[in-house]
C-alpha cells in the first residue's frame, strides 16, 4: 500500500526501546516499515531505560535529542530516574506526560519536527497517550490506541492495586477516555474485545494486531544442533520482572540438580530487571551449578543468542489477567528461531501449543517444569528440530512483520480518513 499523500505519524510509547539496547523493539519496527511506505515517522520516547534504570540517550544537561534511525526520527525526553517500582517510578510516569506535553508542543513551533496528521500512542503506562490525545486534538490529528497491557486491569490481578483504590478509579476513568476517543484501537491480546467493548468501544473500530516478527532477521540464522557432548542448554531471555516467574525455573534447577542433573542440564537466563538481584541470590542460596546468569543484549544479536541453545523457555505467573489471552514477544522470536519452546503458563490462546512446536506445563509448578525439560532432553535431535520448523512455520504464517504492516496501515488511513471527515473547519481568528 502506497499513500497518496506523504503523512506525518507521532508514535508515542515511553518505555520504547531502540535496536542498539535490548529488550522489545515492536514501535521501532512497524515505524521502519511504514517509513519505506512514504510516512514520515517521530516516535517519542523516554531517554530514561527502564531495564537499565539510567539514561542512555541524552548527555548531561540535554532535556531532549532527536536521533535518527534511518528514516525514523526519534525524540528522546529526559524524564526522572527510579531504581524500584515505588514512587519514584509513578513520578516518573508524571513527569515524563509533562515533558511530552511541553516539547510536543514547542519542538513543532521551532521546526524541529512536523505536526503530525495521525498520532499513535501505546496504552502503557496510561498518563502518555492521554497527553498524547490531545497533543492529536491540538494538531487536529486522527489518534489510534494500541492496548498492550489492559491497565489498570494488569496492576489489580498482580496486587498492585486494589479495586476500590482511588488510583485505580482515576486509571479507568482515562482508560474510558482513551478507549472511546480513539478512531482506532489496535488491540495485541486475541480476547480482550469484550473487555473493550464493555468500555464503549464500538467493535468496527478493534483492529487486531499481535507481535509481528521481521522473519528474515532469522532466515540467516538456520536452526544448529548443539554437540552431543554439550549439556542440554535452556534459554530464557527477556525482562526479570514479577511477571515472569522465573524463580519457578530456578526451583526447577534445584530439583534438577538433586536428582543429579547438575552436568548434563543446563540454564541460562539472560536479561535484566528488578527481579535479577533476587533471583541471582536465591541462586547462590541454592548453590545451583545448573544456573548461569548473563547481561542483555542488544536486539539485533537476538537471533544469533537464541541458536545457542537445545530448546528455549518461558514462564508465567498464574493470573487471572490471561483469560484475555497472551502476546509476548519473546515467545514469537523464539518460534521464529526454530527452536522448540517449553511454555509454563496458562492463557486462554496458547501458539505453542496451536503450533505443536514444543511442550506446555502449568505455571508455577517446578517438578512438572523439571519433568518437562528432561522429556525434551530425552527427545532425538531430530524431534526436537522438528518441533522448531512447526514453530518457525507458524510464526511465518500468523506473525510475518510485513502482513502486520499491512494491516496497521490500512488502519491508520481509516483513522486518518474518519477523521478528516468529522473536522469542524477552524474558526476564523480574531
Amino acid at each position: 500500500m502506497r499513500l497518496k499523500a506523504p503523512r506525518t505519524l507521532w508514535i508515542v510509547k515511553q518505555y520504547a526501546v531502540s535496536p542498539d539496547q535490548a529488550g522489545g523493539t515492536r514501535q521501532f519496527d512497524f515505524a521502519r516499515e511504514l517509513a519505506k511506505r512514504g510516512w514520515e515517522v517521530v516516535l517519542w520516547a523516554s531517554s530514561f531505560s527502564y531495564l537499565e534504570h539510567r539514561d542512555t540517550k541524552l548527555r548531561p544537561g540535554e532535556r531532549w535529542r532527536v536521533e535518527p534511525f534511518g528514516d525514523v526520527r526519534v525524540v528522546w525526553l529526559k524524564s526522572f530516574p527510579y531504581r524500584r517500582n515505588d514512587w519514584r517510578r509513578v513520578v516518573n510516569i508524571v513527569h515524563f506526560a509533562w515533558v511530552l506535553h511541553r516539547w510536543g508542543v514547542q519542538l513543532v513551533r521551532a521546526g524541529v519536527v512536523p505536526a503530525p496528521d495521525v498520532v499513535w500512542a501505546f496504552s502503557v503506562p496510561l498518563l502518555a497517550p492521554w497527553v498524547a490525545q490531545r497533543l492529536a486534538a491540538r494538531y487536529r490529528a486522527a489518534f489510534v490506541l494500541e492496548v498492550g497491557d489492559l491497565w489498570p486491569q494488569t496492576l489489580i490481578d498482580m496486587g498492585v492495586l486494589g479495586e476500590r483504590h482511588p488510583l485505580t478509579a482515576l486509571l479507568r476513568a482515562i482508560e474510558r477516555t482513551l478507549c472511546q476517543g480513539a478512531r482506532r484501537l489496535l488491540v495485541g491480546l486475541p480476547h480482550a474485545d469484550a473487555y473493550l467493548r464493555r468500555l464503549g468501544v464500538p467493535p468496527e473500530r478493534l483492529v487486531p494486531l499481535p507481535h509481528g516478527v521481521d522473519v528474515r532477521r532469522f532466515q540467516t540464522q538456520e536452526p544448529s544442533t548443539p554437540s552431543s557432548n554439550d549439556a542440554f542448554t535452556l534459554l530464557y531471555v527477556g525482562a526479570h520482572g514479577p511477571a515472569n516467574a522465573l524463580d519457578t525455573l530456578l526451583k526447577a534447577a534445584k530439583r534438577l540438580q538433586a536428582q543429579g542433573h547438575s552436568d548434563d542440564v543446563r540454564i541460562v537466563l539472560v536479561g535484566d530487571g528488578q527481579e535479577k538481584p533476587r533471583l541471582q541470590a536465591l541462586a547462590r542460596e541454592w548453590a545451583l551449578k545448573n544456573v548461569e546468569f548473563r547481561d542483555p543484549v542488544p536486539r539485533r544479536l537476538v537471533p544469533e543468542l537464541l541458536q545457542q541453545a537445545d530448546a528455549l523457555v518461558l514462564t508465567l505467573r498464574d493470573l487471572p489477567l490471561y483469560r484475555y489471552g497472551i502476546n509476548l514477544n519473546k515467545l514469537f522470536d523464539y518460534m521464529a528461531a526454530g527452536k522448540p519452546v517449553l511454555f509454563a503458563g496458562h492463557s486462554r490462546n496458547n501458539p505453542v501449543e496451536a503450533a505443536r512446536c514444543g511442550l506446555t506445563v502449568p505455571p508455577e509448578n517446578p517438578q512438572a517444569l523439571a519433568d518437562a525439560i528432561l522429556q525434551l532432553k530425552a527427545l532425538s535431535p531430530e524431534s526436537r528440530a522438528a518441533m522448531g520448523r512447526r514453530g518457525r512455520r507458524y510464526v511465518q504464517e500468523n506473525h510475518a512483520l510485513d502482513r502486520l504492516v499491512d494491516r496497521l496501515e490500512r488502519a491508520l488511513e481509516a483513522a486518518y480518513e474518519e477523521h478528516r471527515r468529522g473536522l469542524k473547519p477552524r474558526e476564523p481568528s480574531a
